[in-house]
């Protein structure tokens, strides 16, 4: 079993797009939507969601207000201004340290469970998909990543697929990490602007770091022809293989409409880059 990773250096590449297109092509396969900070992979493959399972991380406090005596211990020992002048817990401020619990003379302040999201197991027409959903404002996504792509992979060897196709989050940060975990292979989408050249220089080094077999794909690419060969000599010099070039096509934005992906909207167009870049993948995957 193998499994790829899609990531980008920064937001708004395209990398879904991609991902939901290579999802049509080739066997059977398990997907994994493992950025959870603006999951968006659902919004294009419509799946069916089989299994709800809560997302639990660290734990938040509570003040019982009948054994409350108002002290004032947990107001002056609480380092991240999480204690209201009445005595009731900001949740937006709390980082879970337990110091309220700690100090209070009444056992007034109790440590419970923090409830940080969901994650499901669903159906989609292009097979099993692992994805979650983050609360607003909650922390611990590099946690959540790591838990989908593990269930992503347990799917996958109990099911007897040889390829988890995993959507990654954009950035260098703590997902990306998780994301990245264990792979076998990363492909990069970048685009031929002034920072997303800069940033696909970060991530390619983080995978290099971790020893990731690495792929790009340059989306966009006929906005700026001159940046777009810049793209390509550094991965050139990187020994990075680009598996194609995407121009900047509206009709990316109407299959997302659709609920479909460019294959299914654009079979005799976009469909057959999307099938050559495929096919290049396989080749450098040996699938």
């Amino acid at each position: 079993m193998k499994e790829v990773v899609i990531i980008s250096g920064k937001g708004g590449t395209g990398k879904t797009s991609i991902v939901s297109a290579l999802a049509g092509l080739g066997p059977k396969k398990v997907l994994a939507d493992c950025d959870v900070d603006a999951a968006d992979l659902h919004l294009i493959l419509n799946p069916e969601v089989r299994e709800t399972m809560q997302f639990i991380s660290g734990e938040l406090p509570e003040i019982d207000k009948d054994l409350c005596i108002e002290c004032g211990e947990c107001l002056e020992h609480c380092k991240f201004g999480a204690i209201s002048e009445d005595f009731q817990v900001i949740k937006e401020n709390c980082e879970g340290c337990g110091v309220c619990a700690f100090v209070c003379p009444t056992e007034a302040a109790r440590m419970y469970p923090r409830h940080c999201g969901e994650w499901y197991i669903s159906d989609t027409r292009f097979g099993t998909m692992v994805h979650a959903s983050l609360g607003i404002g909650e922390e611990n996504s590099g946690v959540l990543v790591t838990t989908v792509r593990k269930k992503a992979g347990a799917l996958a060897e109990e099911q007897g697929v040889n390829l988890v196709l995993v959507d990654g989050s954009p950035g260098v940060g703590c997902p990306v990490i998780a994301s990245l975990t264990n792979a076998d292979a990363a492909i990069v989408v970048a685009e031929p602007t002034v920072s997303a050249e800069h940033d696909l220089h970060r991530v390619c080094e983080l995978t290099e770091h971790f020893g990731i077999q690495t792929m790009a794909v340059i989306n966009k690419s006929d906005i700026n022809e001159h940046i777009s060969g810049t793209i390509e000599n550094y991965c050139q010099e990187r020994k990075i293989p680009v598996l194609g070039r995407l121009p900047y096509d509206s009709r990316f934005t109407q299959a997302q409409i659709k609920k479909q992906n460019v294959l299914e909207f654009d079979p005799k167009g976009l469909g057959v880059k999307m099938e050559s870049i495929w096919e290049k993948m396989r080749q450098e995957l040996e699938l």
